[in-house]
């Protein structure tokens, strides 16, 4: 039996690092910023890295380094990038229960000024994992993380039959969609992650407007009977319930940001793999908050995700302004 099964997607990550110019536009309604480049003209690339990326992988190799056992179940193309995951996956220790058939997916990520990017997503077999293929194998936990497609059909189907403890983060792109559209995964869950855009999403408020995210907490833990909720708020750090307590951790002082990518990723496989290893809610978002934090000072979505000796030194000296507080719903 698997500590943690990952359900998610599986991509080659190009990380292309370019001169570009940021732009806003502003309309009666929002205020969008752009990355902006010469129409006709030839980029320059600076800097170029080529990594495995994708939230199921990215969330497996987390569990895998804190010691779990861990499989990844997903669907690659059977071509050069998909042994190029398959690869990465053998060298940390994660066993591949997926598909191999199609084309493997491929993100193309353009790093921009203010250390935030763009990505251009080729979903390829992401999106194209059947019921009839997907074979859960047993696990103690499943971790989902987004699909679109006849994957999302797939997950939903893997969720409603499995006995183990679910824990889901949402994208935007499944967020928006609302808590009806997402009713038989959320009915399932033990562990719902998700930042403070994607929250705002799938209550259905306007996530242009600033809405605490104590607000968020209570107003999905409301909605929704899942025992567990964490909420990410960048700069603000992040808050959780177990509907016993309420944690509210800020970020590490001084960080530097390199890259954002796997940040989401990091924080939440670090707070599952926590909750997994039996520790308590304050020190699952410590551990998320570190892992996430270690991501965020490099390139690459897997690079310094933390191993369980790393973690352990780094919780024992993580001073952070933490709060507690009953849980009053």
């Amino acid at each position: 039996m698997f500590d943690v099964v990952t359900l998610g997607s599986a991509t080659v990550d190009l990380f292309a690092d370019t001169d570009s110019e940021l732009v806003q536009i502003e309309t009666r309604h929002s205020l969008e910023r752009l990355i902006a480049y010469p129409l006709g003209g030839k980029i320059l690339i600076k800097d170029l890295n080529i990594t495995v990326g994708g939230g199921g992988t990215n969330t497996a190799v987390a569990f895998a380094r804190q010691g779990l056992k861990t499989a990844f179940l997903g669907k690659i193309g059977d071509d050069p990038q998909g042994q190029q995951v398959l690869d990465l996956l053998a060298a940390e220790g994660v066993d591949f229960v997926g598909v191999k058939a199609g084309q493997t997916g491929l993100s193309v990520i353009l790093d921009s000024i203010d250390d935030d990017r763009t990505i251009l997503a080729f979903k390829g077999a992401n999106d194209f994992l059947s019921e009839d293929e997907a074979v859960l194998p047993r696990c103690r936990w499943l971790y989902c993380s987004a699909m679109l497609g006849q994957s999302l059909a797939t997950l939903k189907a893997l969720v409603a039959k499995t006995h183990a403890k679910v824990a889901f983060n949402p994208s935007s792109y499944l967020a928006k969609e609302g808590l009806a559209a997402l009713q038989p995964i959320l009915e399932r869950l033990t562990v719902l992650v998700l930042n403070k855009e994607e929250s705002a999403m799938l209550l259905g408020w306007d996530e242009r407007e600033n809405h605490g995210s104590d607000a968020l907490l209570k107003a999905l833990a409301s909605r929704v009977a899942i025992p567990v909720i964490a909420i990410t708020d960048g700069a603000a750090g992040a808050i959780a319930t177990d509907r016993h307590i309420v944690v509210w951790a800020e970020p590490q002082q001084g960080l530097t940001i390199v890259e954002t990518t796997g940040a989401g990723d990091a924080f939440a496989s670090g707070f599952v793999a926590a909750l997994a290893c039996g520790r308590a809610l304050e020190q699952a978002v410590k551990a998320g908050m570190l892992n996430a934090e270690s991501v965020l000072a490099f390139k690459g979505a897997k690079n310094k995700l933390l191993d369980k000796p790393s973690l352990e030194k780094k919780l024992a000296a993580d001073n952070r302004v933490f709060k507690r507080s009953p849980w009053q719903p």
